[in-house]
């Protein structure tokens, strides 16, 4: 029961560090400004039931999805055909699929068996019905190959976009720094995010929205000019961004303030591009970006590839230096420098003229991945508090009462030491939302819920060790030793307690979302406040009045 005068000291400062960290909670909203600016300390973060925020339903463009399908399979029916020197027409896209037509019928046979190739399954998920799902089929007439899009195909490969663009949506909004946002499907082809606390979301909704596809694409070896305009063969037209930025500038410059349209594009540079695979290096390898300062003080963007990408970037410069390629960003290209010397490394940079805000979205976007397809918003609003200013008094009035009812609880039992207990929760609460506080952690109306569990986990440790010092004083030992006993013998029991609960609270903050994140977390740091005041904080009160009352009983 022996406490130096150091280890004193330092309960007592965590005490009152606590209380400073917890100060800006209760102080006005111009308080609380002057306690950020000056001090870095700032209240507890509420969530969207607490404190309102937006709301925004995103849908995946199935027609967008279906597109970007039906150019991969283009390209992937051109390879293969190509590759085993059979002959073939014009590759045509529509509605009723993708259709190819071999020009020789000795080759129908060998055209069919390779096609089919292409007829990889697709993930159902783990509700498929074990039944394999191909996203078309293949239907021959005299020659004429097609691949026909089965719906279920196409709805499994829906719902992996769904699940692949929540994990991306998630990473672009948790690198803005957005407190606890919610963001979970809704139906079969929508994603519902709440962002609580931001009631404008229009750079959020565009950091959202774009599909920032990056690639790497040599340039034709002819361009177009005023008498050629038709884009050959395993070529195409994109338009240049200085070319267009010069466009936005006049209409500024002319005063007009109205959206750039395609008409007013129309007339801009435009550049060829290879498409083929022999000439192009997607993006998608990449694994870093970060805006950076360029060799002319620009705003550029640097980039690095993972081992595979870097091999492929460093093939493809390694075998064209002397030649031009574009860096082509969402179908614009970006710039078009000359490969003076293989880049072997897997690095480089995005120039284009942006601002410092452009070149950050850019590489937030960039370093999160491209969105499988086009995420449209069909639904956006501001929204309140979602329970109301009553039902949130109505909450923490639950939880003043709760507070109440577990300090009488433990008077009228325990009496003197019911107090002993009584102050060890007072600084129980105190510690918790410091550290919520400091740490930032969100407060939801779960979380309140938390935050008085915690209150009755506090004394039932309490209970635990007051209940095991009466144990030994019945069994003839000594005040001091019946304390003493009581504070070891019962540390076992109140770890073991906690510990379960802490792995309950681990696993919902694992598998939940949101308000239950929220719960858990708080659930999660009274846990360990509770452990801290119940062999400290309590220990530390009751060996103080041992010590200068000296008790020849124990009134339990």
């Amino acid at each position: 029961m022996y406490y130096s005068p150091l280890k004193i000291a330092g309960i007592v400062a965590a005490l009152l560090i606590s209380l400073l960290l917890s100060m800006p909670n209760v102080l006005p909203t111009n308080q609380q400004k002057y306690w950020a600016d000056t001090f870095g300390l700032r209240p507890m973060t509420l969530g969207l039931d607490l404190q309102g925020g937006s709301n925004v339903l995103m849908e995946v463009d199935r027609k967008d999805l279906v597109g970007k399908l039906q150019q991969q399979l283009s390209g992937d029916i051109r390879s293969v055909l190509r590759e085993a020197k059979i002959a073939y027409g014009g590759i045509q896209r529509s509605a009723e699929g993708v259709s190819v037509r071999v020009t020789k019928p000795e080759d129908y046979a060998k055209a069919k068996e390779r096609l089919n190739t292409l007829l990889q399954p697709v993930d159902a998920g783990v509700f498929a019905t074990g039944l394999p799902l191909t996203l078309y089929s293949v239907t021959e007439n005299a020659g004429q190959f097609t691949f026909v899009p089965q719906q279920a195909g196409l709805d499994a490969r829906v719902a992996l976009a769904i699940k692949q663009s929540i994990g991306i949506v998630e990473r672009r909004i948790n690198s803005t720094g957005t407190t606890e946002p919610v963001i979970q499907q809704q139906g079969k082809e929508r994603i519902a995010i709440q962002l609580p606390g931001i009631q404008n979301p229009e750079a959020v909704k565009k950091l959202i929205g774009t599909t920032a596809k990056l690639t790497f694409n040599l340039l034709c070896e002819e361009q177009p000019t005023a008498d050629n305009q038709n884009a050959p063969q395993d070529c195409k037209s994109l338009p240049l961004k200085d070319s267009i930025d010069i466009v936005v500038q006049k209409k500024k410059d002319a005063g007009d303030t109205s959206e750039v349209t395609e008409k007013d594009l129309k007339d801009v540079q435009k550049l060829w591009v290879q498409t083929s695979s022999r000439a192009t290096v997607d993006g998608a390898d990449l694994v870093d970006a970060t805006p950076a300062i360029g060799q002319s003080n620009e705003q550029v963007v640097s980039f690095r590839f993972n081992n595979k990408g870097a091999v492929r970037f460093g093939k493809l410069t390694a075998d064209n230096v002397g030649k031009p390629f574009a860096i082509v960003l969402d179908d614009i290209v970006q710039s078009y420098p000359v490969i003076n010397s293989p880049i072997l490394g897997g690095s480089g940079q995005i120039s284009g003229n942006f601002s410092v805000e452009e070149a950050g979205s850019l590489a937030i976007v960039l370093k999160s991945g491209a969105l499988p397809a086009k995420l449209t918003i069909v639904e956006e609003r501001t929204v309140g508090p979602s329970l109301g200013s009553d039902s949130i008094k109505a909450g923490l009035t639950a939880a003043l009462i709760g507070l109440v009812g577990v300090l009488a609880f433990m008077i009228i039992p325990y009496g003197l030491f019911g107090i002993f207990a009584n102050v060890a929760l007072l600084g129980n609460m105190l510690l918790l939302i410091a550290v919520m506080s400091f740490f930032g952690f969100t407060l939801t109306l779960p979380g309140i819920a938390g935050i008085v569990l915690t209150l009755g986990m506090a004394v039932d440790s309490n209970v635990l060790i007051y209940e095991r010092i009466r144990e030994e004083w019945r069994n003839g030992r000594t005040a001091l030793a019946s304390i003493e006993t009581g504070f070891k013998a019962a540390l076992g029991t109140v770890l073991d307690a906690n510990v379960t609960t802490l792995i309950a609270a681990v696993v919902l903050f694992g598998i939940g979302s949101g308000p239950i994140r929220g719960f858990a977390v708080t659930l999660a740091v009274g846990i360990f406040t509770t452990m801290f005041t119940a062999f400290t904080l309590t220990r530390l009160v009751v060996s103080l009045w041992v010590k200068y009352r000296r008790p020849k009983e124990i009134n339990l």
